[in-house]
């Protein structure tokens, strides 16, 4: 059978992308404020870069959504806050976590219609994003989750 995605259905996925990445700009930034106490300071200057990446990341999805004729979203997905750092960085990671498993799926997507240039930006914002993830789980002192064999995002 035939995939029907179609570049409308491209447009749609990269808005969930960049409501994502408002997410993430907004959380690292008060995040990286909030982390008290000394096991903390590493991770929350760390989080100040993220923030910045994740700005490029925003920018670059809201052009290639243009470009495909679409309107960039302007809402972001909700940021959950805590008074307990441990809670914060978690939520950060699972954050992260499901942003892997989206563009590795948009990869696919893009390449079976052809876009190849934006399967390129995505693929550098993915290894960007691979690097978050090892940020955030070295901070929790854990392994990073597997995603190899996820299909969608969760929550």
């Amino acid at each position: 059978m035939t995939s029907t995605f179609t570049r409308k259905d491209l447009i749609a996925k990269l808005n969930e992308d960049l409501a994502r990445e408002y997410q993430a700009i907004i959380a690292y930034v008060v995040y990286s404020q909030v982390l008290k106490g000394a096991e903390y300071m590493s991770i929350a200057g760390e989080l100040e870069t993220h923030a910045e990446q994740e700005l490029q990341h925003a920018i670059t999805i809201a052009k290639h959504i243009d470009y495909l004729g679409g309107m960039p979203t302007v809402e972001p997905r909700p940021v959950k806050v805590s008074e307990k750092p441990t809670e914060m960085l978690r939520a950060d990671l699972d954050n992260e976590n499901n942003t892997v498993i989206a563009y590795r799926e948009r990869l696919r997507q893009c390449e079976a219609l052809s876009e190849f240039a934006i399967a390129e930006d995505i693929r550098e914002i993915l290894r960007q994003e691979q690097e978050h993830q090892i940020d955030l789980a070295t901070a929790l002192g854990e392994n990073v989750p597997d995603l190899s064999g996820s299909n969608q995002p969760s929550r």
